[in-house]
């Protein structure tokens, strides 16, 4: 069982201390230069918010803001359009927990899509639940409405992208989404976990 962790958010739009991830996430997620961190204990936490400790060294580093015990999805593309391919780590040691074979042709933000629900759906059926990190932020927004919306013709070379389109569409339909699916900040934590190094 997972221990208990206490979540200090110092700039959020709620700044204070919350003891679940899907409370930190409301004050954090989207919120621009978000500051925060978990701790195992209350007393740890409630020392640091009150101190301040944000402002200092010790938590003004990018490997102190984003989420460890996560996981990170990205794609790895050969041209946008072209062969599509992602996969999801552990944000923690990068270790690969699911990946997928390219697809003949698809775009950058549809394999953002399918990697996040592919994230969702193997959480649920490893029975665990840890907050999901995409460079995407327009496939972040297609999975929070359940709907994707690539401009990506549909013919017989994108049918097999499309056949996953619908299924990821169908499952975030009937499948209730337990875990905040949070934008990686490229720009202060360095390229994503999943990242396959094409650039």
């Amino acid at each position: 069982m997972a221990k208990k962790k206490y979540y200090v958010v110092w700039k959020g739009r709620n700044p204070g201390i919350y003891q679940s991830w899907a409370e930190c996430q409301e004050q954090v997620n989207g919120y621009k230069g978000a500051r925060f961190k978990s701790f195992t204990s209350k007393e740890e936490a409630e020392r640091a918010y009150h101190t301040g400790t944000n402002n200092s060294s010790e938590y003004s580093g990018k490997q102190e803001t984003y989420i460890k015990e996560s996981i990170s999805v990205d794609v790895g593309t050969h041209g946008n359009p072209g062969p599509v391919e992602y996969r999801g780590v552990c944000t923690k040691d990068g270790s690969i927990l699911f990946e997928r074979k390219p697809f003949s042709k698809g775009t950058n933000n549809m394999g953002e899509f399918l990697a996040i629900v592919h994230a969702l759906a193997w959480q649920e059926k490893q029975k665990i639940e840890r907050p999901i990190y995409s460079d995407s932020q327009t496939a972040i927004t297609w999975v929070e409405k359940k709907k994707a919306k690539p401009t990506l013709p549909r013919d017989e070379t994108t049918e097999e992208i499309w056949d996953a389109i619908d299924w990821a569409e169908k499952w975030l339909h009937t499948h209730a989404i337990r875990v905040p699916i949070m934008k990686w900040e490229t720009k202060a934590w360095g390229e994503i976990k999943a990242d396959y190094e094409r650039k």
